[in-house]
């Protein structure tokens, strides 16, 4: 096996660690969180989480067995659309009227935290990707962090400010201002 493919493995059995994380973090969250809006939240981005693992297992396995690189991890895919305009959706059903109690704002925040360790982590091991299809899923998994992470806050907001999150992402104007 060659440095390049062991640094792969090595950074691919940090990467399911993190996931891990999370995996476990929005499973409690699930569990403790006061609100409807949030636990749908959380067992969204749990579920990413397992599709994260998927995906680094299947790499994680290939490159063991055939020791390249393979594209067979672009075949798992979250079935939800886009995150963010799925949370305004979401808000925006469950109206201002959704209150959140100081655990539910510290696991956002603790969340928030999380996604933004792994976006560091992909973002460092990005820079030492040798390999094009390595590359493609690093920037992949980046772009879903950060999804995650804008989420996150997007929640925090909509959970501790509502009439702001809805002032903010309603457009609406200050007429004559």
């Amino acid at each position: 096996m060659t440095h390049g493919q062991d640094r792969s493995l090595q950074m691919l059995s940090e990467a399911l660690e993190l996931e891990k994380k999370g995996e476990a973090f929005y499973k409690e969250a699930i569990s403790t969180c006061q609100n409807d809006l949030g636990r749908e939240i959380f067992r969204m981005l749990m579920k990413d989480e397992g599709l994260h693992m998927d995906r680094i297992l299947k790499i994680y396995n290939s490159l063991k067995e055939n020791q390249t690189w393979s594209e067979d991890w672009k075949s798992i895919k979250s079935d939800h659309k886009d995150l963010k305009s799925l949370f305004r959706e979401m808000a925006s059903a469950h109206g201002s009227k959704i209150t959140a109690n100081s655990s539910d704002l510290e696991a956002l925040t603790i969340g928030i935290d999380l996604e933004w360790e792994s976006i560091a982590f992909y973002k460092k091991n990005l820079t030492e990707a040798q390999d094009s299809i390595e590359r493609s899923f690093i920037e992949q998994m980046i772009g879903e962090e950060n999804s995650h992470h804008a989420l996150l806050s997007d929640m925090k907001l909509y959970l501790s400010d509502p009439a702001g999150w809805f002032f903010e992402h309603e457009h609406t104007g200050l007429d004559g201002v």
